[in-house]
Parts: structure tokens; C-alpha cells; sequence
């Protein structure tokens, strides 16, 4: 049986929500996003996994850190140093969509030993494991630099570029299908978009049209057992009733609030043989993002209110925000140095933030001063939401009202 872990996502240099931490001089959410990954390192090591997949977006930016460098490499020396041999597969994050530019993973391209494969084109690879050939067919973030665009393409516009890109990447897809061995265990590694995954936390602000977008159809083809994909944040399979599985792994940790209910981790694979392979999702251990929302009663204290709830709630170390509805009519009372206070064993307090429910505003009917009397009782009653049903009533009593004052 071939056993691999597939991962994706890593986003060393996400520093929201943290601190530099004073033991280290490093920002402690770069060391949790290693801590998770270390968690992923191990597995694969004590498991005695055959090869480990990474699907790209090892860091935030093209530029990482020296750092954020050190701490990748260290992690993948690791993998090497147990003779699992480690596939790269470059990200829209690592890629530096300059022609002639080297991207922030191709330096493992250059290290003076085999057991890394970094794919920044559309290629197939074959390992010789010990328990047999698999083949692999990468896919890296199809940008303008890695599909081949005649000049007669350049004048397009961006949506039409977009739809070129697509069909190119879909045709390169079932070309390098045709070229595998059937017999042959065969995984399909990308970092792409496809149609029906779902976004999640800072990534909701990307716009389907934006990205070559592809279809699970055009994924799921023989002779491929497992597709393996990054890019998108959350775990989630694809393809559940179908086969192969067109699995996203997700972050191995969390980036934003948005992502604050989702599980984090990595997918171990097996192929005991052709046409059978299987995957399971290994959650890792991470710091939790906690929303906390309060809804304030207008009898009791709002900042002993707010406490109350806080220890209701496990808010040690992790990263909080603290949300409280005041009351239609009430003043913002809380104290918010008394709430600081008590979340000082926080990792990281990200707000305490009042919601006041907007007062609808009341319509001011338009009145002219040569209406009759009759019309600008309407108007006035109309206008009004507890007059309203009972108008014709009221500008009866009104009148008679009116008249018997005249009289008088």
C-alpha cells in the first residue's frame, strides 16, 4: 500500500493577531503556522508515510524572510533526512508572475541532493518507491507565465484571457492523462480553482471571474486515483460520491475569523491498489479563534455582563473578539479598561466592539399650507405607523372635533 500526506497552504508570514514572542524574537503566529506544520512533519515521519505532497503557497508573499525561509527548509530537511521524498507543487502565492524571475520555492530545485521535486510548469513525474511507481501529474497556479499565450492573445481582454487560460489548462490536463501507465497508481497535484469549492475567511473577497476556474469533470479522469488540490482554505472533498476524490486539504492553520469554525489539517492518502485509493483528514492542534457575542440586558451592569460571558467561555491563549449589543435606547456603559483586564491571558485580544441596532427614522410627511384640513389629516395619520390602520376613524373624530370647536 503507497501512503502519502497531502498538504497545502502553509502561508508562513500571516502576522495578524499576534505578538513577538519574547523567547524567540519571532512573531508567535509565525510559530504557530510552524508549530502546525511541525505537527504535519512528524506524522509523516513517524508513520513512515512513502512521499509527502505540498500543493503550494508555502509563504504570504514572494518575498519571504529569511525567517520564514529557515523554518521551511529546517521542516523539509526533516522529510529528506528520513528518506521520504517531498513533491512542491508552486502556488499563486510563491509565483513572482514576472517572466525569467525564480520563484520562492525553486531553491529546493538547487540543493545538492535528490528528494525534492518542485513542478513551477504543467509536468509528470514518477517516483520509485519502495512499494512501487506512482505517477504524478502537477499543475501550478496557471498564470500568464506557465500556459503558453500566442501574441494573438495578448489583446484580449482580461475575461477573455481567463477563458483561454482555462480551456489551455483543461486540454493540458487530459493530454498528460492520455500519456500515463492505467496500470499505474496516478495522482493529480495542482493548485487551481475549481467551480464548486467553497471559499472561506479572507477569501471571500475573491471573485470566481477573477481566477481560471475549472470544472470537477475536467479533474476526475481516468487514470487518476486521487486529485490533490491547494488554494482553497477549507478541507473539503469535491467528488464525495464519486471517484477519485477532488480533495482540497485547506490551511494548516487558521487565517482570519472567517475560518474561526473550521478544523485545520492534512489528508493522508492510501492506495493499497489501481482504483482503490482512500484518504482521511488528520486535524491538527491549533490556536483557537474565539467570536464572542453578547447580548446586553438593560437591568444589570453591561461590563459584569460581558465578564460573566467571558467565563462562560475558554479564552486562555487564544485569539478573541469581543462583540456586545447594547439595548435600543441605552448608553454605552462598559468599561473597557475592566475588560482588557480580564482578558490579559489572552494570546490576543482583536477587538471589543459595541453593535448598536440603527433607530429607524421616522417620515415626515410633506404638508402644504393651502391643503384643506381633511387631506392634511390624512397625510399626518398616514405617516403614522400606530394611526395608520385605524385613519379613517380618527380623521372622522378629529373633524367632529374640529367642528364643534368652530361652533363654539
Amino acid at each position: 500500500m503507497i501512503r502519502f500526506i497531502h498538504s497545502a497552504d502553509y502561508h508562513f508570514g500571516i502576522e495578524n493577531y499576534g505578538k513577538i514572542d519574547s523567547a524567540t524574537g519571532i512573531h508567535s503566529r509565525l510559530l504557530d503556522f510552524n508549530n502546525a506544520l511541525s505537527h504535519c512533519i512528524s506524522y509523516a515521519i513517524k508513520e513512515k508515510i512513502d512521499f509527502f505532497l505540498f500543493c503550494g503557497d508555502a509563504y504570504k508573499t514572494i518575498n519571504p524572510s529569511p525567517t520564514q525561509q529557515k523554518l521551511l527548509l529546517k521542516s523539509f530537511l526533516q522529510l529528506y533526512k528520513a528518506n521520504i521524498p517531498v513533491v512542491i507543487i508552486v502556488g499563486n502565492h510563491d509565483n513572482p508572475l514576472s517572466f525569467g524571475k525564480a520563484n520562492s520555492l525553486d531553491i529546493f530545485k538547487e540543493l545538492p541532493f535528490d528528494g525534492f521535486h518542485v513542478l513551477s510548469k504543467p509536468d509528470t513525474i514518477r517516483l520509485e518507491l519502495k512499494k512501487g511507481p506512482i505517477q504524478i501529474v502537477g499543475i501550478p497556479w496557471p498564470a500568464r507565465n506557465t500556459i503558453a499565450i500566442n501574441k494573438q492573445h495578448l489583446a484580449k481582454s482580461s475575461k477573455q484571457l481567463i477563458g483561454y487560460i482555462t480551456n489551455a489548462l483543461s486540454s493540458i490536463i487530459k493530454e498528460k492523462a492520455s500519456q500515463l501507465d492505467p496500470n499505474i497508481p496516478s495522482v493529480l497535484a495542482g493548485h487551481l480553482t475549481v467551480s464548486n469549492g467553497i471559499f472561506s475567511g479572507s477569501e471571500k473577497r475573491a471573485i470566481y471571474g477573477s481566477d481560471p476556474c475549472l470544472l470537477p469533470s475536467q479533474l476526475s479522469i481516468a487514470p487518476f486515483d486521487y486529485v490533490a488540490l491547494g488554494h482553497l482554505h477549507r478541507y473539503q472533498n469535491l467528488n464525495p460520491k464519486g471517484y477519485p476524490a477532488i480533495v482540497y486539504s485547506g490551511s494548516i492553520e487558521r487565517i482570519d475569523f472567517g475560518e474561526r469554525k473550521e478544523e485545520k489539517g492534512f489528508c493522508v492518502v492510501s492506495i493499497p491498489e489501481k482504483n482503490k485509493a482512500t484518504h482521511e483528514f488528520i486535524k491538527i492542534p491549533i490556536r483557537a479563534f474565539k467570536q464572542i457575542e453578547i447580548h446586553l440586558k438593560t437591568e444589570a451592569d453591561q461590563t459584569e455582563q460581558i465578564i460573566e460571558v467571558l467565563k462562560e467561555n475558554s479564552i486562555e491563549n487564544a485569539i478573541i473578539k469581543i462583540r456586545y449589543h447594547i439595548p435600543a435606547g441605552k448608553k454605552d456603559l462598559v468599561d473597557i479598561k475592566r475588560i482588557q483586564s480580564y482578558c490579559s491571558n489572552v494570546h490576543y485580544l482583536a477587538g471589543i466592539i459595541p453593535i448598536r441596532k440603527l433607530e429607524e427614522r421616522q417620515y415626515r410627511p410633506s404638508m402644504k399650507i393651502d391643503m384643506n384640513l381633511n387631506t392634511l389629516l390624512d397625510i399626518y395619520f398616514d405617516a403614522k405607523k400606530e394611526c395608520k390602520e385605524r385613519k379613517e376613524h380618527l380623521i372622522k373624530k378629529t373633524l367632529a372635533l374640529y367642528e364643534e370647536a368652530t361652533e363654539n
